[in-house]
């Protein structure tokens, strides 16, 4: 049986390159050659134990490639077409997909709902951090890349730009509205920038590195605020002469970042939450209002399937936006180990990193 290298997880601190078996595809499925893959802060949780995948998992979510090889139904594509398929590939019949919430696709359950269940990449089956990656469902989920976009600029559609976009789409800003967004890593980036094209006229971006805080400024932040320089809650309520924000987006998974998020809300305004949380999370009272305030709070997992994909890539077609400064560091997947340790350490300023053969 033919052999290739992969990202396996082996167990909580280990992820390590190692060859495993080509992926065999069933008649609904693609063969993907990876081109352009990377790492994503998620995987950095399964990494460190925080989210449990099973042992010798390929991981990985974001793949970017070529057809390799075509399952026996799938329709509407050719071997050797260039394409991407998103982070999330729902069955596209499930029940949950039919009402649209594909993200929680759950076609082998009772009713057809699981949560998460979309998320099958580097989760419940084998991803993308690999020479190739077999596609679920090809049809629903493959999309065409144009021949005029590099692979790195449409590496952020699978996850990180879908993801950040949902959390202002979610949020339901409004054109004039104020927006925060807590914690500017990659998907905290593109929530800046999906806030700008749904209208917003002011937004703040809250972290500490100044890469971050001047890429947020390049995407369409009208103020930075750097968390130690003092109290951001201070500093937002200020900005916004202490009325608080129409919508405020938790874009890392912590305690810290999600109660800040809730206490700039003005009454009525919505808390978008884009956060991967390891621990429980408790709710301030006064900053709840008692329940009284008429504030939401949701959460989203991002949308998936070959549409929300041609969306995203006609938004980088058109210059609307431009993500490809979120590409600081690049490796070959041989030694995709070197960049889990520095993605998975922050160092050196790194955003994202592009892992090619």
């Amino acid at each position: 049986m033919p052999r290739m290298k992969a990202a396996i997880f082996v167990e909580p601190g280990r992820i390590v390159l190692d060859e495993k078996p080509m992926p065999d595809i069933g008649p609904l499925d693609a063969l993907l050659r990876i081109t352009t893959t990377t790492i994503c802060g998620t995987d950095v949780h399964i990494l460190k134990g925080e989210y449990p995948v099973a042992k010798g998992l390929t991981i990985g979510h974001e793949p970017v490639g070529i057809i390799e090889k075509l399952g026996s139904a799938v329709t509407g594509y050719r071997e050797g077409q260039r394409v991407i398929a998103g982070a999330i590939t729902p069955s596209g019949h499930s029940y949950a997909c039919l009402c649209g919430c594909s993200s929680q696709d759950g076609p082998d359950t009772r009713h057809g709902f699981k949560a998460t269940g979309g998320w099958k990449f580097g989760n419940t089956i084998d991803g993308a951090q690999a020479e190739y990656v077999r596609v679920p469902d090809a049809m629903v989920n493959l999309s065409p890349v144009p021949d005029h976009l590099t692979d790195e600029q449409v590496l952020m559609c699978p996850d990180i730009m879908s993801t950040g976009f949902s959390g202002a789409e979610n949020g339901g800003v409004r054109i004039g509205d104020t927006v925060v967004v807590f914690a500017l890593g990659p998907i905290g980036l593109c929530a800046v920038a999906g806030a700008k094209l749904m209208g917003a006229t002011t937004i703040i971006g809250v972290d500490t590195v100044p890469e971050r805080l001047a890429v947020a400024k390049a995407l369409g932040a009208d103020h930075v605020v750097d968390f130690k320089q003092g109290d951001p809650v201070e500093q937002i309520m200020a900005l916004t002469d202490g009325r608080g924000v129409d919508v405020s987006i938790e874009a890392l998974g912590t305690q810290g970042t999600f109660e800040s998020a809730l206490r700039v809300l003005r009454p009525g305004g919505t808390l978008s939450s884009l956060g991967v949380y390891s621990s429980d999370l408790t709710i301030p009272l006064n900053a709840f209002s008692a329940g009284l305030g008429d504030n939401r709070i949701v959460t989203a997992l991002c949308p998936g399937g070959k549409e929300r994909m041609r969306r995203l890539m006609d938004v980088i077609a058109s210059g609307r936006a431009d993500l490809t400064a979120l590409v600081t560091h690049r490796f070959k997947l041989d030694d995709i180990e070197t960049a889990y340790e520095l993605f998975s350490h922050q160092r050196d300023g790194v955003l994202k990193v592009a892992i090619t053969p």
